[in-house]
């Protein structure tokens, strides 16, 4: 049995998954229980004829069915596909058009989704389909341990099937195979110390690979416990996340900086009252660029309740590489640099010190969160438009390669932007989300990081496209009156000549990525059209 699957031979009883209900109460699924719904789905799927090396798309909110799902498609021999359900999205239309051509990039052999979310599936599926009740069902006529023949995918065959977030561009699907997955797991448990005994929580969603990958396989295989909850539970409630470190013995965690904002503007300190962060030892933040502000923010809230500042561990990483790239050491505390470029306030390396930046620093030389060093055997490069290494501190194109990548040969040119300072990686954005004024790179990412530190703007209420040499466009959703008329001003000092719109849309019409990121092109396309008036 692969290294992935191995949890399945000697599954714990006193520990497990905890699910948040409908109710609001934390059901606890014990990995016996797991791993005796794996079998039984390992079964069901070989009765409905999927075969070893044939991909099932799961379409399933976060619950135990999902984790059935998810490692029954592997002990049956097949490659998982996970998909966002329709919950994550709030258009109708937008998800049916996701939907679609995410199917046409995996190329399932069956579609297995939730029955409520069958009526719309179904018309983007070219597969056949199937409800996770009616495929359990079939499971009667096999064996209960859902006994297949199969030992999950052999090592050099896909075990994932990652769509990529789709930030500039059509979906992509990347192909995972077995010992990437294993490679890339490996790395994140010796980063992060995991021990059976260091319980995670997680409210990131489980078709992303964030939340698949660092929140549930490694978890999962480590034996250790987790407390998982949506996405909209933790919107709705972030104090209950919180809960799950300050009053359950959580120690684990990774989320978009977003995430870290959310909780930050809606949990009052009086709320914390009586909690304890003391043994919360890692939080990982990455899937976006990270501001100082965003991670000073979050401490102040949590610090007086014994939360570690070194515990906040900027990351770098990507579906292509299965997930994690970079990381911050544990108990190192993070950094912050100055962007490569000319501009106001500049400043030296070393004047920005662990958790520190200068409160009035604004323009091209913005401060840039380190996001660590290599993890594993994973190795780091940046690169010029020719493809050759540029010097320590100077910007470029990031290259990755190690056993964790899952395409290109072991090596992949990520598109992303950033630079290496004393080994450690600093990401300023997409390449795609750039211009360049006087000869210097401008990014979309400075431009939001800019006016959500001066205007307190809440990260995900605003979006700057960059579509052309001589406009760029400022997207508010639901803006206060100050901040249309500041927007120009502000970001004056990175766009000298450059036109710049601030705009006031209605909440939902910037487009994003199911991992929350803002779909740039897609947003210049719809101002190009008129869309955003």
């Amino acid at each position: 049995m692969s290294e992935l699957l191995s949890w399945l031979r000697a599954p714990a009883t006193d520990r497990g998954i905890r699910f948040l209900s409908a109710s609001g109460e934390w059901e606890l699924w014990p990995y016996d229980r797991l791993a005796a719904l794996a079998r039984r789905t390992a079964g069901a799927l070989t009765a409905a004829g999927v075969r070893p090396g044939d991909v099932v798309a799961v379409v399933e909110p976060t619950g135990p069915h999902f984790v059935g799902l998810l490692f029954g498609t592997l002990l049956a021999g097949g490659a998982v596909a996970p998909l966002p359900p329709p919950t994550t999205f709030t258009d109708r239309q937008r998800y049916a058009a996701h939907l679609r051509a995410a199917l046409d990039a995996t190329g399932p052999a069956l579609v297995v989704c939730d029955r409520d979310a069958a009526a719309r599936v179904a018309p983007a599926a070219t597969a056949p389909l199937i409800t996770t009740e009616a495929l359990l069902g079939l499971a009667g006529s096999r064996p209960a341990t859902g006994e297949t023949g199969a030992d999950g995918p052999p090592p050099s065959a896909p075990a994932l099937v990652q769509c990529t977030s789709g930030t500039t561009g059509p979906v992509r699907a990347v192909r995972v195979p077995a010992r990437a997955l294993a490679a890339n797991t490996s790395a994140i448990r010796a980063w992060l110390e995991m021990t059976p005994g260091d319980p995670t929580a997680s409210w990131l969603p489980v078709h992303h690979d964030m939340g698949l990958v660092g929140c549930l396989i490694t978890p999962v295989i480590t034996g250790s416990d987790l407390w998982l909850m949506s996405p909209a539970d933790f919107v709705r409630r972030p104090l209950r996340y919180l809960e799950c470190f300050g009053r359950h013995g959580a120690r684990l965690t990774a989320m978009p900086a977003f995430g870290l904002d959310h909780i930050s503007r809606r949990v009052r300190p009086e709320a914390l009252a009586g909690m304890d962060f003391s043994a919360w030892r890692a939080v990982i933040v990455g899937a976006e660029r990270v501001t100082p502000q965003c991670l000073e923010r979050f401490v102040s809230l949590c610090a007086p309740h014994g939360l570690p500042r070194e515990a906040l561990l900027p990351a770098y990483g990507l579906a292509e590489a299965t997930l994690a790239v970079t990381g911050l050491p544990l108990r190192t505390g993070w950094q912050a640099a100055p962007a490569p470029g000319a501009g106001l306030n500049q400043v030296e390396p070393g004047q920005v010190g662990p958790g520190q930046v200068e409160p009035d620093q604004v323009g091209p030389g913005v401060a840039v969160v380190g996001c660590g060093r290599p993890l594993g055997d994973t190795r780091v490069s940046v690169v010029d438009d020719a493809g050759s290494p540029v010097r320590d501190g100077e910007p470029g194109e990031i290259v990755v390669a190690g056993s964790g990548v899952a395409v290109g040969g072991g090596r992949i040119r990520t598109g992303d932007a950033g630079f290496l300072r004393d080994g450690q990686l600093h990401v300023l954005g997409r390449l795609g989300d750039s211009l360049k004024v006087r000869g210097r790179p401008v990014f979309a990412e400075d431009l939001d990081a800019a006016l959500v530190a001066a205007l307190d703007v809440p990260a995900g209420r605003v979006a700057t496209v960059l579509g052309g040499g001589d406009t760029a466009v400022v997207v508010f959703e639901r803006p206060r009156p100050e901040w249309l008329p500041a927007a120009p001003r502000l970001l004056r000092p990175y766009l000298d000549g450059v036109r710049v719109l601030a705009l006031d849309v209605p909440v939902g019409t910037v487009p994003r990525t199911t991992s929350g990121k803002p779909r740039r092109r897609e947003l210049w396309q719809a101002y190009v059209r008129g869309q955003l008036a």
